[in-house]
């Protein structure tokens, strides 16, 4: 597949890096030193996953961690770049990736973020734009802006009087993250009664001798290979949180409890349960997905929402936008930041330095207390101590931030 070098390109793709393998051959490696492309993803795993698949004279790098980004960065070492918005966005403040250089700028399946990517993408207008898409139409707003006139390749999910193709079966499905696949389709085959299930791993779909009920999909497939699965038996589809939405348009999804830890939790309160219910049953979680998931690698899916639970039960000491604490109000931690009303700041400022600089998590932010030359900003107690630390030596608001453990009730 070759295209003019000077044209933008939209490649109609389901979103899973080993369907997008067509991109390396419209790349260009053997550029000087430096980043030359630039993968713009949803998350981390799916950051991970562009790294690995990268071939080696790539010199390829997924952001995961800002500290150890910016210094592999700084050294040159690396051709391409994949990681989060946010992340990139970050590293470009900072001087370490600098985007005005980029040759090729690969944007992976915005569909669930493209709202998040305009000043990121302003920082390179002249790069070339690859954006990969399940749902071109959906975008359209957004390749006006920023791929305009590009020329899209691959079939597009419309019908022959242009309205969205319908889902092609129904299906159940798990959010699984990638390194937990194997094992997840093991608890499937132990949950689930089907006399004759089987797994399809990607390739050719056939169907197994002696027929089979249901198919566990441990890879994502397109809407023609679902079509044919669905032939041989149900699906089941293990997927990631951001390949939901691209599922939801193939298929009519029916969640699937996978998980080993909901069979054990004891029924406590059905008001709670239906709440929930109510909830997922609106839909538009997508985004919500895509920020627990790196928890997923970690834990079972099902522990995590009973930890999310366990923390929305406690009393909250943060502002009504705050949905989650991880202490009660009696054990937040003070920190002093000598930045206050006077210098134009304000909560959301430091919420937002301690998110991208300190890498708190929301839910360990507490009350912030914005005085005329400084702030008293509570945070969990197991947080205290680098917030001090990581704060101090941060710009907000054009002045450099020192930080320090609040002594009490001192005159200042």
């Amino acid at each position: 597949m070759k295209a003019e070098r000077s044209r933008h390109l939209v490649l109609v793709t389901p979103p899973a890096v080993e369907r997008a393998v067509g991109v390396w051959d419209l790349l260009n490696p053997g550029l000087p030193p430096g980043v030359s492309v630039a993968v713009v993803c949803a998350d981390h795993e799916q950051a991970a996953q562009w790294a690995a698949a990268a071939p080696a004279e790539y010199r390829a790098h997924a952001v995961t961690g800002l500290t150890r980004s910016t210094a592999i960065l700084k050294e040159g070492r690396v051709g391409l770049v994949a990681g989060a918005a946010a992340e990139l966005s970050m590293l470009v403040s900072r001087s370490a990736l600098k985007l005005q250089a980029v040759d090729t700028l690969v944007i992976a399946w915005p569909e669930t973020f493209s709202e998040s990517l305009d000043a990121l993408l302003a920082e390179a207008p002249e790069a070339r734009r690859i954006v990969l898409s399940w749902n071109p139409p959906a975008l359209a707003d957004f390749l006006e802006r920023h791929a305009r006139r590009a020329e899209i390749v691959g079939a597009l999910p419309l019908d022959a009087d242009g309205k969205p193709l319908s889902p092609v079966c129904s299906a159940r499905y798990a959010v699984v993250a990638t390194g937990r696949r194997s094992a997840a389709v093991r608890d499937v085959l132990d949950g689930l009664r089907a006399k004759r299930p089987c797994v399809w791993d990607g390739g050719p779909v056939t169907a197994p001798d002696g027929g089979a009920d249901v198919v566990i999909c441990s890879a994502l497939p397109t809407r023609e290979e679902l079509a044919s699965i669905a032939v041989i038996g149900h699906p089941v589809l293990l997927i990631s949180a951001s390949q939901v939405a691209y599922a939801r348009s193939v298929a009519a999804l029916t969640p699937l409890n996978v998980a080993p830890a909901a069979d054990r939790a004891q029924d406590r309160n059905a008001a709670v349960r239906a709440r929930i219910a109510e909830r997922l049953g609106r839909g538009d979680v997508d985004a919500e997905l895509a920020l627990l998931e790196p928890l997923f690698e970690r834990w079972d899916p099902a522990e995590v929402a009973a930890a999310l639970l366990a923390l929305n039960r406690q009393p909250s000491a943060v502002s009504d936008e705050a949905d989650l604490v991880t202490a009660a109000p009696d054990q937040w931690v003070k920190v002093f930041v000598n930045v206050g009303k006077k210098d134009r700041a304000g909560p959301k400022d430091l919420v937002g330095a301690l998110i991208k600089e300190v890498g708190l998590e929301k839910a360990q932010i507490g009350r912030i207390d914005m005085r005329e030359s400084f702030a008293l900003v509570e945070v969990a107690p197991a947080a205290a101590e680098a917030v001090a630390r990581r704060m101090t030596g941060v710009t907000i608001k054009g002045k450099r931030v020192a930080a320090k453990l609040d002594q009490g009730d001192l005159k200042r």
